[in-house]
């Protein structure tokens, strides 16, 4: 027979064993609706995920995560971050309804609407008359987001006198040095296939000039633009010299008549012959965006090349987060790097269809050379030295940039392209000339060493008192 006793016991039991099964099934279900799906590969060392909810969304999108590869890093690849962090939805994102696209993924892409990228789409879109070389690890030409927006090579396209194909006929028909290079070259293998077997490549191109509208994944700062693949390093080809090969690249860029260059990475060591091979892009006018570096480091002092190159045609890109702090994996100085981007879990494609976040140098680049790609298809008279000053004084002053960067500015989209020459802007405000901006730039060979704080220039000033009339809200948008 149970005692009194016995039988409260039992009672309490069986009452913490309930809540005990009611907490428990409450972490299944909450589990359930942020489930992690891995897919092995023996193929691909990537594994495969699905995030089940994109705001107001049907489509599931497929997201990479991709391992630190022990090969990355040293002389001229890619350090960027890897990141495989759940992926969560960032609310009101873009407010624009005019410009409001529908591609899934953007409203997890905080670094658009810190830059104001809505707005300037307003405006622009881009062009497909302005070619973005992205000098990097290839990229995945059949991607849904990247296939549309590539640079084709005329010369290698159509039919040859023999009725054949040019662009798999195995001849250089354009007599340029490469066969069949229709969307660009191969500099690690010497031939045309872009394949990109780390991913950085079809990151950066995405952030770039990802295509817009189309219903799936994501959509890039300048989304009508062409993008010529050059592939200067492949981590599954070791003892490649990755300096060379992006000297060659930088090279046919030029030749093949890019407007802008993209560049991610870098190394401490100065070469010559790249200095003279971006040289050589200044001459025919081309603008060429390098990552500061991820050495958490100094560059004034610690030179990262060829960011830190003393040529007017560079601007030399850090990275910040949310929150406009310059990455402690970042490179910084106020006299040799420019301006500061969005590079802390960027989302954008990734190979076979993927998507997936990278933080670094790399990305905050990617979003500066989408910027030029816009204001160049906006303002089709602009040099590229009017294109890097107007990118470089009209972008957001932030105090936490002070000691960081040469101008103290965040990269704004919108800015750049409606303070422009000659008249109005479609703000209503009267910009100044470009020739009323200073060129003391930090790659400018010329300049005396200033403080930063003494180097506020006349355009500056104007700018300011422009914006301070309230015909532009600095913090509209973000």
């Amino acid at each position: 027979m149970i005692k009194k006793s016995q039988l409260k016991y039992i009672k309490w039991s069986l009452l913490i064993s309930l809540c005990a099964l009611g907490v428990l099934l409450a972490f299944i279900m909450t589990s359930e609706n942020s489930a992690v799906e891995w897919n092995g590969s023996k193929e691909n060392t990537t594994s495969t995920r699905e995030v089940n909810r994109i705001k107001k969304d049907s489509t599931r999108l497929k997201y990479t995560r991709q391992e630190d590869d022990p090969t990355v890093g040293g002389d001229r690849s890619h350090r960027d971050l890897i990141e495989s962090k759940n992926i969560q939805p960032v609310e009101n994102l873009i407010d624009e309804p005019a410009v409001l696209l529908n591609d899934p993924a953007l409203i997890q892409a905080w670094g658009l609407k810190k830059t104001d990228v809505a707005r300037a789409w307003s405006l622009t879109k881009g062009s497909r008359d302005v070619i973005v070389a992205v000098i990097d690890t290839g990229a995945d030409i059949y991607h849904e987001d990247i296939a549309d927006n590539l640079w084709i090579n005329p010369g290698e396209t159509g039919k040859d006198s023999k009725g054949r194909d040019k662009s798999k006929n195995g001849i250089d028909d354009d007599g340029n040095g490469f066969i069949d290079d229709v969307h660009g070259w191969n500099f690690v293998s010497d031939n045309s296939n872009l394949t990109d077997n780390h991913g950085h490549g079809t990151h950066i191109a995405g952030i770039i000039g990802a295509q817009a509208g189309n219903g799936v994944g994501i959509a890039g700062i300048a989304p009508e633009t062409s993008l010529m693949i050059l592939k200067y390093y492949d981590p599954k080809v070791p003892g490649t010299d990755n300096l060379r090969n992006t000297i060659r690249a930088i090279k046919y860029a030029v030749k093949m008549g890019a407007h802008i260059i993209n560049y991610s990475g870098g190394g401490t060591e100065y070469s010559q012959e790249e200095h003279d091979a971006i040289a050589e892009a200044e001459q025919k006018g081309i603008l060429f965006v390098a990552a500061a570096g991820n050495e958490k480091s100094n560059s004034d002092k610690f030179h990262y090349f060829p960011a830190d190159y003393k040529l007017r045609n560079i601007i030399s890109v850090t990275a910040i987060d949310p929150s406009t702090e310059v990455l402690s994996s970042s490179n910084y100085g106020i006299e040799t790097v420019d301006i500061a981007a969005p590079g802390q879990d960027i989302i954008s494609a990734l190979p076979n269809n993927s998507y997936g976040k990278m933080t670094g140098t790399s990305q905050a680049t990617a979003f500066v050379t989408g910027a030029a790609a816009l204001v160049m298809a906006h303002k089709q008279t602009f040099k590229s030295t009017d294109i890097r000053k107007y990118i470089l004084e009209t972008g957001d002053a932030v105090n936490s940039l002070s000691g960081k960067t040469r101008y103290a500015r965040q990269v704004n989209m919108f800015k750049a392209l409606t303070i422009l020459d000659k008249g109005l802007t479609v703000t209503g405000v009267m910009p100044v000339n470009t020739s009323g901006i200073t060129d003391d730039f930090a790659s400018d060979p010329s300049q005396k060493k200033k403080s930063q704080q003494n180097s506020v220039t006349t355009f500056r000033k104007q700018l300011q008192e422009a914006l301070n009339k309230g015909s532009i809200n600095p913090s509209k948008g973000k």
